[in-house]
C-alpha cells in the first residue's frame, strides 16, 4: 500500500544562510550590506537553494552583531535602507527566492527606547517589559552566569537593581509573562509578514519563559550557577508559542524554525508536531556539541563518529512521522564543518571531505542549510592573535579563562583557532583578488588567507567543485521524493570509520555511505542488486572506499 506523504514546500526547500555582515560589501566601509546581497541573488540562484535565512539586519548598537535590536521596523545602516531591503525582497522572489527574517525576542539591546524607558524608575510603565530583580545580601539576586562568561544580572544605578541578561549586559531579557510584551513581538512579526517575507528564524526562542522564582543553579564546579533548568524549554513555552502562531503566523504561508538549545527530541516532538499549531522545525544543538570538554565547548577533542551516529540517528528516528528535522552541519555560531567534522589537512582531503559531509547531511530526512561557503569548503581561520577576533563570546572567553581560570594565553588560542564564532563570520570568498572580492576598503574582520585557493570564482570556473556537487544534491531533492520524506535506518551503528544508513518510501530504497577514514578502506556492505550509484564523490566506483568516499545506492526491494 502507498504510503500518503504530508508534502509541505518548507519541507522541500534547501535554505541558504546568508550573514550579511560578512557577505558582499558594495560602498566600500568594509560590512557587508544589502545590495550586495541583492548583486549575488543569482549565485544563490545558480547553487539551487529557494531559501535565504538573513541573520539580523536590524538596527542595533553591534554589540553582538545585530542580535541585539534597537528598533525591529528599521534596517542597520551599514547595511542600507529600507528601501534596498524591499529591493531585495522584490528581487528574490521574482528568482524564485524565499526569505526567511532572524526573529530575536527572547532580549533587545540596552538601546531599544522599552529598555531606555524601563530603567528609568520602577513604576515606569515599560518597568514589566523587562525582568527586573532585588539584589540578595548585597550581591546578585542569584548565582546564574550569562552565555557570554559574567553573571546574567546586571546592577543598573539608576534605581538600584538587577536586570537579566543572559547574553551580553547590553542584551536585556524581556518579560514575556507582560501580555503587552507578547503583543509587542506578534505586531513586529506582522509589520514584516505584511511586507511579504516568507518565515522567521528565532533565536534562542526555548529561552522565553522562565520560572518564577529565580532559584540557583548548580555550579558545576564552574563560577557561576546554570540557568538552563529554568529557562530552557519553561513552564509556558507551549503556550507562548501556540498564542504566537494564532497571533502572528497562522495568516500566512510561512516556514518557521526555532533555535532550541537543550531540546530533545521528545519536546522537538512538541515543539514541530504537524497538528499542534507551534513551529515547523528547530535547529537542536546535540550533534554540535559532541566534541564539548572540560571547558565546554573551548576544547580540541574531535567529535566521535560513534556518537556523531548515534545523535543524527536518534533525531531521525524519533522525529519520524511526527515532527521535522532541520539538519545542519554549521552557521554563524559553529566552527566551518569541513575543518570540524571533516579534513582541511590537504586539498584532496579538504575537497572530498566537505563533499561527503554534504552527501551525508543532504540524504537524510529534513530541510538541510547551507552556510554561506559551505558550498566552498570553506575552513575555519587561525589568526595569530586574540585581537584579530571581534566576537564577543570570543573575547570575553578568552578574558575569563585566561586571567580568571589559569588557562595559558597560548592553550585558550588553540581552542579558539578550533571553535571561535568567528571562524564563520570571516568575510565570503568571491575569488582571489584582495579581501577576496569582498569589499574595496578594510574588512570589519580580516578575510581568510585561504581565499587564493578557496574562492567562488575558481569552484564556479572548476566542473568538479564542491559548488557544483552541492548544486547536484539540491537538484537530486528535486527530482527524488525519497530523500525528502523516506524513513531513515542506520547501518553499521559501531564502525568508527564509516556512517552508513537506509532511507526508504514506497517500495523505493537508498543506501547511503560515506567514510571518514584518511585511508582506503573495504567497502563494508554489500551492493544491492540492480542498484544504480545515483551520487558519488569520486568518479566511478571501486572495491574500496577511498578517503573521505561518499556513495548513495538507488535501488527497489
Amino acid at each position: 500500500m502507498e504510503e500518503a506523504i504530508r508534502r509541505a514546500w518548507w519541507k522541500e526547500a534547501v535554505v541558504y544562510q546568508i550573514y550579511p555582515r560578512s557577505f558582499q560589501d558594495t560602498n566600500g566601509d568594509g560590512v557587508g550590506d544589502l545590495p550586495g546581497v541583492i548583486r549575488r541573488l543569482d549565485y544563490v540562484k545558480e547553487l539551487g537553494a529557494d531559501v535565504i535565512w538573513l541573520n539580523p539586519i536590524y538596527r542595533s548598537p553591534n554589540d553582538d552583531n545585530g542580535y541585539d535590536i534597537s528598533d525591529y521596523r528599521a534596517i542597520m545602516e551599514e547595511f542600507g535602507t529600507m528601501a534596498d531591503f524591499d529591493v531585495l525582497l522584490r528581487e528574490a522572489h521574482a528568482r524564485g527566492i524565499r526569505i526567511v527574517m532572524d526573529l530575536v525576542v527572547n532580549h533587545t539591546s540596552d538601546e531599544h527606547p522599552w529598555f531606555v524607558e524601563s530603567r528609568k524608575s520602577k513604576d515606569n510603565p515599560y518597568r514589566d517589559y523587562y525582568i527586573w530583580r532585588e539584589g540578595k545580601n548585597g550581591a546578585e539576586p542569584n548565582n546564574w552566569g550569562g552565555s557570554f562568561s559574567g553573571s546574567a544580572w546586571q546592577l543598573d544605578e539608576v534605581t538600584g537593581m538587577y536586570y537579566l541578561h543572559l547574553f551580553s549586559k547590553k542584551q536585556p531579557d524581556l518579560n514575556w509573562e507582560n501580555p503587552k510584551v507578547r503583543r509587542e513581538v506578534y505586531d513586529l512579526m506582522r509589520f514584516w509578514l505584511d511586507k511579504g517575507i516568507d518565515g522567521f528564524r528565532m533565536d534562542v526562542i526555548n529561552f522565553i519563559s522562565k520560572t518564577a522564582d529565580f532559584p540557583d543553579g548548580e555550579t558545576n564546579g564552574g563560577l557561576y550557577g546554570d540557568f538552563g533548568p529554568f529557562c530552557i524549554n519553561g513552564p509556558r513555552i507551549h503556550e507562548f508559542l501556540h498564542e504566537m502562531n494564532r497571533e502572528a503566523l497562522a495568516p500566512y504561508d510561512v516556514m518557521t524554525v526555532g533555535e532550541m538549545p537543550g531540546a530533545t527530541p521528545e519536546q522537538a516532538a512538541l515543539y514541530t508536531g504537524f497538528d499542534r499549531e507551534e513551529l515547523n522545525m528547530i535547529f537542536q544543538f546535540e550533534h554540535v556539541g559532541l566534541d564539548g570538554g572540560e571547558y565546554g565547548k573551548w576544547s580540541l577533542n574531535r567529535v566521535p563518529l560513534r556518537a556523531l551516529k548515534e545523535t543524527l540517528s536518534k533525531w531521525q528516528t524519533e522525529l519520524d512521522g511526527r515532527g521535522w528535522n532541520s539538519l545542519y552541519w554549521n552557521n554563524h555560531d559553529q566552527p566551518r564543518v569541513v575543518s570540524r567534522f571533516g579534513d582541511d589537512s590537504t586539498p584532496l582531503f579538504r575537497e572530498k571531505s566537505a563533499k561527503m559531509l554534504g552527501t551525508l547531511l543532504h540524504m537524510l530526512q529534513g530541510t538541510p542549510y547551507i552556510y554561506q561557503g559551505e558550498e566552498l569548503g570553506m575552513t575555519n581561520v587561525a589568526f595569530p592573535s586574540i585581537d584579530d577576533y571581534r566576537d564577543i563570546e570570543t573575547l570575553n572567553a578568552y578574558r575569563e579563562f585566561t586571567e580568571r581560570r589559569g588557562v595559558a594565553p597560548d592553550e585558550m588560542l588553540a581552542y579558539i583557532h578550533k571553535n571561535s564564532r568567528d571562524n564563520a563570520r570571516t568575510p565570503m570568498q568571491w575569488d582571489d583578488s584582495p579581501n577576496a572580492g569582498f569589499t574595496t576598503g578594510t574588512p570589519w574582520i580580516a578575510v581568510n588567507p585561504a581565499y587564493r585557493e578557496i574562492n567562488a570564482k575558481a569552484a564556479l570556473a572548476d566542473p568538479n567543485s564542491v559548488f557544483y556537487y552541492y548544486k547536484k544534491l539540491i537538484a537530486l531533492r528535486r527530482e527524488y521524493p525519497i530523500i525528502v520524506y523516506g524513513h531513515y535506518r542506520l547501518l553499521l551503528p559501531d564502525d568508527d570509520r564509516v556512517y552508513a544508513y537506509e532511507r526508504s518510501l514506497n517500495g523505493e530504497k537508498l543506501l547511503v555511505v560515506c567514510s571518514f577514514s584518511r585511508e582506503a578502506i573495504p567497502f563494508p556492505l554489500p551492493v544491492p542488486e540492480g542498484a544504480e550509484l545515483l551520487l558519488g564523490n569520486y568518479e566511478g566506483e571501486s572495491g574500496d572506499l577511498r578517503p573521505f568516499e561518499a556513495r548513495v545506492y538507488r535501488y527497489r526491494e
